[in-house]
């Protein structure tokens, strides 16, 4: 298994430097004051189709010749990243074919629409998204885009950790969320290359942790039913993230769903930005384990910011 290395990502941040947006690193000094701890975040949820999606999106299509892409680009997802391949794709000319569940949010599917992908609905499960996968791909030809069992996709992810040290390269540890792996193994990659001491952690609803039970296991654990508000992270790793992960990360936290409650209404709150629950699941980690970054500059991904307005989780227990 041929795995990305720190070159690939430079490469791969000068390739989409100019299509990206390079998100800001806000702090917030009533955070910091709360926990103790030196907060930095990167705000993807600042980025075009609103998370950090489009950057491993974008870069996989970009990546592809004329040929390999003439007939479009298709993909299984809830949500995110059918929205950045989807815009991705419209910025390139080409066409975007999306395997969606049903049940997926309603603003999720009206992003990728306005985007101008064409959805297939699929049952909310991995065995209906492939199967309504494979069929787009046999009728259409197009290429399969994987939100993160790609190699292009994961240098793409990477980029945003890479403009994260630039601007802050004294970090000492950098908190990212979990799913798939895709950000949390680009960023582990470009983190360790960049600075060999700083502490990579991987956060994670404690409701579908399979990523924690993967790393501490040392094999890769099937997830059982999760069942989280940070519906970005119901995927499971992939043969390709887990061996990054198992060899670049240093931990994997898990933390409660009212946690995650807390710490979204927290970002909302103090620094008057829209967070989506999967982004807050790294600073309910901090909300959980203050004592391990006390007085530590600590960096946090904010992976992203589309969320349904109208059912917000504010004012659950």
């Amino acid at each position: 298994m041929v795995l990305p290395s720190f070159n690939d990502i430079q490469t791969a941040f000068i390739r989409i430097n100019k299509t990206v947006h390079h998100t800001p690193v806000l702090t917030s000094e009533s955070i910091n004051s709360l926990l103790g701890a030196e907060l930095f975040f990167k705000c993807e949820n600042f980025q075009k189709a609103g998370a950090f999606k489009y950057r491993g999106a974008t870069h996989a299509v970009l990546s592809l010749s004329d040929e390999e892409i003439r007939y479009g680009v298709a993909t299984h997802s809830s949500g995110n990243h059918a929205a950045a391949l989807a815009l991705a794709a419209k910025k390139r000319g080409v066409k975007c074919f999306v395997a969606m569940p049903r049940t997926a949010p309603p603003v999720k599917i009206d992003a990728v629409k306005e985007y101008g992908a064409e959805i297939t609905f699929c049952e909310p499960n991995l065995s209906s998204r492939e199967k309504t996968l494979a069929e787009i791909l046999k009728k259409t030809g197009a290429v399969f885009i994987h939100p993160y069992d790609n190699f292009q996709v994961i240098c793409g992810q990477g980029t945003a950790a890479l403009e994260f040290l630039e601007e802050e390269p004294a970090l000492e540890i950098m908190l990212v969320p979990v799913g798939g792996g895709g950000i949390l193994s680009g960023s582990a990659i470009t983190a360790k290359a960049v600075n060999p001491d700083i502490k990579v952690i991987g956060c994670e609803p404690a409701n579908a942790d399979d990523a924690s039970r993967s790393f501490h296991s040392g094999k890769i654990q099937p997830s059982h039913d999760p069942n989280t508000i940070a519906d970005g992270l119901l995927t499971s790793l992939s043969p390709l993230t887990f061996e990054i992960i198992q060899h670049k990360v240093d931990d994997i936290l898990t933390v409660t769903e009212t946690s995650i409650i807390k710490a979204m209404r927290l970002i909302w709150e103090r620094m008057k930005i829209i967070a989506e629950p999967s982004s807050a699941v790294a600073l309910a980690v901090l909300l959980e384990h203050p004592r391990l970054f006390r007085q530590k500059r600590t960096g946090i991904i904010l992976t992203g910011g589309n969320i349904d307005l109208t059912n917000l989780p504010f004012g659950q227990k």
